[in-house]
């Protein structure tokens, strides 16, 4: 059974909508991330989103007016018209929900625990449910008025590239119909001062696979793809997923667990390493991430294959990151955003690290190769040793 995309809406550093995205993506435009100090005391380069969002319903509920649910329904509201067609030819029954999140609206829960360690009291607005990791999918369900399962996945980084496996296997189950998929995470300053507390964080735009990479830049952003058996341009060809355990923070340093999940989504989409035309990175621009992914990279690639990180673009959207840049892939094979073919450049310092094996980056002038079928692939990987990679391409 072929799981197909049959729309996307997504909002992240780049802009709101997939129009205002792909214009900065593909032309490698990293403006959006910028030095910000909302969250903590001193500024850092963050991915923040600075598009108008749209307001919650009046009637919604304390526990899920979150930043995080607002974010999610601006990537809902470009899909509306899909949707709501989705929901007259299968049934709101029919229709499931499925999203990676690591925040959830843990933001306005730290603000309403600082106000009561402050006053004694907790703010009116506060509600414990706001950092409830399955609000964000129970609220889009309950907003779309959708009676198929509704759930969130959390494993960290991977969140998101998690939850397009969990709707195609829906699909395939025959529980759903169609499924909305994907992931959101907001800004936080739990997650700044977390991954600050791990000497993670880079004080500079971040600069994957380069001699000079100094570690992250948080951001946020979210990407909800409606996913079902109606045939459609594009689909999610393959999956593949491994759990290595090595470690709570580090990734296993020769890249066994990433080696395995490429490999097992190419066995999945029933391809060849060569028949990958492009790469999506999870490039984090930390030492052991990048080291981690330049050997798994070479080890399932050996001729090579064009690739990038697009993090320099977005910042780390943490439980958002697989299903974004799943979204880029998809992007990056629609002809009505990228009518030129572009690959997404790697944004960078240009020194390459020589203990590394060398990349094939990407740069402005890179292009998708003539021909059909186009195959791309994204890689995601997460605390814990959680490794995903996805294949999306014309089935």
């Amino acid at each position: 059974m072929t799981a197909y995309l049959n729309a996307l809406g997504l909002t992240c550093a780049l802009g709101s909508g997939k129009a205002a995205v792909a214009a900065r993506l593909f032309a490698g435009d990293a403006g959006g991330v910028r030095p910000r100090a909302d969250w903590l005391d001193a500024a850092l380069p963050v991915g923040a989103v600075d598009a108008a969002l749209p307001d919650l319903p009046t009637d919604c509920p304390p526990a899920w007016r979150t930043r995080n649910n607002r974010l999610l329904l601006a990537a809902a509201e470009e899909i509306g018209a899909e949707i709501a067609a989705a929901i007259a030819r299968h049934g709101a029954a029919r229709i499931g929900v499925v999203l990676g999140t690591s925040t959830s609206g843990i933001h306005e829960a730290g603000l309403g625990i600082a106000a009561q360690l402050q006053d004694g009291q907790f703010p009116p607005d506060y509600h414990y449910g706001q950092q409830e990791l399955a609000a964000p999918a129970a609220f889009l369900a309950a907003h779309l008025g959708l009676g198929g399962p509704a759930y969130a996945i959390s494993t960290a980084c991977t969140s998101s590239a998690r939850a397009l496996l969990a709707a195609r296997r829906l699909l395939r189950l025959g529980i759903c119909d169609a499924v909305l998929c994907g992931g959101v995470d907001s800004l936080c300053a739990l997650t700044l001062n977390g991954f600050g507390a791990l000497e993670a964080v880079s004080s500079e735009r971040c600069n994957p696979f380069s001699a000079n990479r100094r570690g992250i830049n948080i951001g946020e952003a979210s990407a909800l793809f409606l996913m079902s058996r109606e045939p459609a341009p594009l689909a999610l060809l393959g999956a593949g997923a491994s759990s290595d355990a090595y470690h709570i923070s580090a990734p296993q340093p020769e890249g066994l667990g990433a080696i395995a999940a490429m490999r097992a989504a190419l066995a999945d989409a029933g391809l060849q390493p060569d028949e990958i035309a492009y790469l999506n990175l999870h490039g984090t621009a930390t030492a052991h991430n990048d080291a981690m992914e330049s050997l798994a990279t070479a080890a399932v690639f050996p001729e090579g294959v064009p690739c990038s990180s697009s993090k320099p673009l977005t910042g780390h959207t943490l439980g958002a990151a697989g299903a974004l840049e799943a979204a880029f892939c998809w992007l990056s094979l629609d002809a009505t955003y990228n009518p030129q073919r572009r690959l997404i450049p790697q944004v960078w310092d240009g020194y390459a690290d020589p203990q590394l094996p060398r990349l094939r980056l990407a740069d402005c002038a890179t292009r998708l190769p003539a021909g059909a079928p186009l195959r791309l692939m994204s890689n995601s990987f997460a605390f814990g040793g959680s490794n995903v990679s996805l294949i999306l391409g014309e089935p």
